[in-house]
């Protein structure tokens, strides 16, 4: 009895924080600098502190075969110094000011930020300004952090099955969309980039007319204007890169492949192609994955893990906002003696039931409440909310397209969800990858040697 009036006072909570809006919410500022750099500040004075992000519209989508991950070793590069802040200078600097700095590259874009005091916000300003045009790309820097970029890649990708079955699932579903490859790239394209790669990348995607500033926190828009512009409207706008062409064909037919790696379980994943931000059906999408796989209470983890007891791990992930349509993809992890084949025809058959069953209007309003709970609480952080408009402006969709989230997942009807679950997770759509388990490779004893 505890646990349900516990449990009715959450929903009702979580109902209510659905409802409403963040106290602090407030309209973002939009300008446009003379050289067309996009500029966007919020302002938050809750407290002193303040995040300064500049988003770049380049990601692994804008690279090319043979050089997969060119993105993300620029990234590193980016912080090997320019003629003003030598090598290692930058992060020093932010951290002897009390601030923490970072960098994230994705299919879609590449990002750089630091959180600091807001009265610190010029420092980060002109740190950024400098490395927009000042990049020192050195010979021995590069090799150094190719090798660091590497055993990132062992460490993601191939010491991790699952994270390779991930990435082995992104190259069968898309055959030739860049989405093909990884972020991090392939061992073979990291030894083959060299520095005329890097630099003929910076010097096409990294200019002012190519990224958007972000500051949220506790400042005032028209006092911190000026100094933006005094410190980035000197740098020359660049060409606009060209626009990605490719598409991907209509799949026609299940596309499967084993995945044989030195692991404990198997592990089997399903990934079906779908739209992003640009159709309506990305919220009915987004529902969908939160009414089969958000929490304990979902359909996937009560069938397969609670009911069933044939897996470890289950659920789903769907991320509309991207640039180009993505992967909706499912994944379980099967219990030790249990059958893969079961396992897939368990989470099959939760995709056939939503598909001939609407959800129930409880399914679908908690559904509702976790994803508009999220979204709201998420942006009590100044950094989550600079991530929200960042992401959303780098894409295409428009920071505006933010504050459209809740009203628009809101009108996401029982029917929406079940049509787009049978319009897009068909059968002759999905390609599936199962992880083999392979014992561990025995290693040949050394001979001895004398002392």
């Amino acid at each position: 009895m505890r646990f349900s009036i516990l449990a009715c006072s959450l929903l009702s909570f979580i109902v209510f924080a659905s409802q409403t809006s963040p106290a602090h919410a407030v309209e973002p500022k939009e300008y446009t600098l003379s050289n067309d750099m996009k500029v966007i500040l919020v302002e938050v004075p809750k407290a002193p502190v303040a995040t300064v992000q500049v988003w770049y519209k380049v990601g692994s989508r804008n690279e090319v075969m043979g050089r997969a991950g060119l993105s993300h070793m620029l990234e590193h590069m980016m912080f090997k110094g320019t003629a003003k802040y030598p090598k290692g200078t930058f992060s020093r600097l932010v951290r002897k000011n009390g601030g923490m700095d970072n960098a994230f590259t994705s299919q879609d874009f590449t990002a750089y930020f630091e959180n600091l005091a807001a009265d610190r916000v010029t420092l980060a300003l002109e740190l950024e300004a400098d490395r927009m045009q000042g990049l020192i790309l050195d010979a021995n820097e590069f090799k150094t952090e190719r090798e660091v970029v590497k055993e990132e890649r062992r460490l993601r990708n191939e010491d991790d099955p699952q994270g390779a079955l991930v990435e082995a699932l992104f190259a069968q579903a898309f055959m030739s969309h860049p989405y093909h490859w990884p972020v991090i790239g392939w061992f073979s394209d990291l030894d083959a980039m060299n520095l005329d790669d890097l630099q003929r990348h910076y010097d096409t995607y990294y200019s002012p007319n190519n990224a958007t500033l972000i500051v949220v926190g506790d400042i005032k828009a028209d006092t911190l204007l000026p100094t933006i512009a005094k410190l980035f409207e000197p740098i020359p706008k660049g060409p606009s890169p060209k626009a990605l062409a490719v598409t991907e064909a209509p799949q026609h037919g299940e596309r499967r492949f084993l995945l044989k790696r030195e692991a404990q379980v198997p592990f089997v994943m399903m990934g079906y192609r779908v739209p992003n931000y640009s159709s309506d059906d990305s919220y009915a999408l987004n529902v969908l994955e939160s009414i089969l796989s958000h929490g304990k209470s979902a359909r996937l983890y009560q069938s397969l893990v609670y009911e069933q007891k044939t897996a470890l791990a289950v659920g789903a992930d769907y991320g509309l906002m991207q640039a180009d349509p993505g992967l909706f993809y499912f994944y379980a992890v099967v219990k030790p003696g249990e059958k893969v084949e079961a396992v897939e025809d368990a989470v099959l058959k939760e995709i056939q039931r939503i598909q001939t069953e609407p959800p129930s209007e409880l399914e679908l309003q908690r559904a509702k409440n976790q994803i508009e709970a999220a979204h709201i609480f998420e942006q009590d952080s100044n950094f989550r909310q600079a991530m929200l408009l960042g992401e959303a402006e780098t894409i295409g969709a428009g920071w505006r397209k933010v504050n459209q989230f809740v009203e628009r997942t809101r009108a996401v009807t029982a029917q929406d969800v079940q049509r787009v679950a049978s319009h897009y997770l068909a059968a002759d759509m999905r390609t599936t990858g199962t992880l083999v388990p392979q014992p561990p490779q025995t290693q040949a004893a050394s001979p001895t040697q004398p002392h």
